[in-house]
């Protein structure tokens, strides 16, 4: 049962009591997806409580089968299809991965729509479990609606990544399972927002619950059409959507996710792309645990002061599917983000021992080199004159501060890439 319409594609007649329909379909699909599941514990860790400013009880869905929460909601989807049935969906990576399970353990076919930049390891592992891949575009948009439209010309059954309340049904056992963890007096849940089933079972089980709670979706700030869309009270597509959260890049929400989201009274915040770098660097430091992007966001909201300043809160990890490669990059943008790398632009007159002149300043302050570059010809530096580039560690922004103005009291000239 879907509805609305989602990325141009007609999805069925509005269902005014779906929150209910939704709410009535959790613990079934609890008791069905369960033997297929890990159980994700609810932890703290000091270390990470002392960075965010407050105590941060963890979801973990990133241990989750597949790495993800998405394989609850295609399990509950999968399990109402008969066997030997082609299933077809579209995803960056984590729904891909759930379909995939979910039709090896359903005795399905699974044919799957992602983007032709997705990361390599979310393709390899979709493939692994057994589904068919076709790399099209350079978004999950455009995929889903290539998957819709291939579902219906062959007859075979397309599995939404969440505009289907089956889907959002699956996720919502999640709800379930925090109303039975989360200690008396806690008031507030972060969930992360792509297309918005996850946060809305969540929302709909932890409303019948723990009343009490507050659940708080979390957008990434260039991908941030859930927040829009309740602004404008309708709901809206985004131009594009830029953020390193791939799995939260999507240019709208559906209609059904939409007005379950409004229905529930979620409050939508945002976060930027340095602060969700900070975050997956905190968590990998302070928490010893891989998170990607999109599964960090709700930890970044609580560091930005995003939530009421009260303890605990809890933070559903959504995921941790992150390519290597990728994550070698966010590590560099969040020591970056948090003030730990510098990037220092000095020009030297073009003499013997000009150089060895600011390495040894640099020495004398005890920071650690990463790189340097000389160049003679750099634009807008004059013909007798060179430009150093130097990356160097430092503590925080405050000794970076104190990094700048230490080398200029000594008498050289200092831009930073910031």
């Amino acid at each position: 049962m879907v509805r609305g319409t989602y990325c141009g594609v007609e999805t069925g007649p509005p269902t005014p009591d779906v929150c209910l329909e939704v709410g009535d379909a959790i613990p079934a699909a609890r008791e069905a997806i369960e033997p297929y599941l890990r159980h994700t514990p609810l932890e703290s860790f000091e270390g990470l409580d002392v960075w965010a400013g407050a105590e941060v009880l963890l979801k973990g869905e990133n241990r989750q089968r597949t790495g993800s929460f998405k394989v609850r909601g295609a399990l509950n989807r999968l399990r109402t299809v008969p066997a030997g049935t082609t299933v077809v969906a579209a995803s960056a990576g984590n729904h891909a991965q759930g379909v995939a399970f979910a039709a090896a353990v359903h005795g399905v076919r699974a044919r799957v729509w992602m983007p032709e930049d997705a990361a390599l390891p979310k393709i390899e592992a979709t493939r692994g479990y057994g589904a068919e891949i076709v790399l099209h575009g350079g978004d999950v948009d455009s995929c889903i609606v290539e998957a819709k439209a291939e579902a219906d010309a062959a007859g075979w059954v397309y599995v939404a990544p969440f505009d289907d309340p089956m889907v959002v049904a699956g996720q919502g056992t999640i709800g379930l399972e925090l109303a039975g963890q989360l200690p008396t007096g806690i008031r507030t849940v972060l969930v992360p927002v792509g297309g918005g089933g996850l946060v809305s079972g969540i929302a709909i089980a932890l409303a019948r619950e723990r009343p009490e709670i507050e659940v708080v979706g979390v957008e990434a700030e260039g991908a941030a059409a859930m927040a829009a869309s309740l602004r404008a009270g309708r709901v809206v597509a985004l131009p594009r959507a830029a953020t390193i959260a791939d799995g939260l890049a999507l240019k709208s929400p559906s209609q059904l996710t939409f007005d379950m989201v409004r229905t529930c009274g979620v409050r939508v915040v945002t976060v930027n792309d340095d602060a969700i770098a900070r975050s997956v660097l905190a968590l990998l430091e302070r928490a010893k645990t891989v998170v990607e992007p999109a599964g960090a966001v709700g930890v970044a909201a609580v560091a930005e002061g995003l939530v009421p300043d009260e303890n605990p809160v809890a933070v559903v990890l959504s995921g941790g599917n992150v390519d290597p490669q990728i994550l070698t990059k966010l590590i560099d943008h969040g020591l970056a983000a948090a003030g730990r790398h510098l990037r220092l632009h000095c020009v030297l007159p073009d003499r013997p021992g000009a150089l060895a002149g600011l390495t040894g300043a640099i020495a004398d302050m005890g920071l650690n080199v990463l790189t340097v570059d000389h160049h003679r010809a750099a634009p807008g530096v004059p013909v007798d004159h060179v430009e150093v580039a130097v990356h160097v560690e430092t503590r925080n922004p405050t000794h970076s501060v104190e990094v700048i103005s230490e080398l200029e009291a000594r008498g050289f000239y200092v831009e930073t890439d910031s």
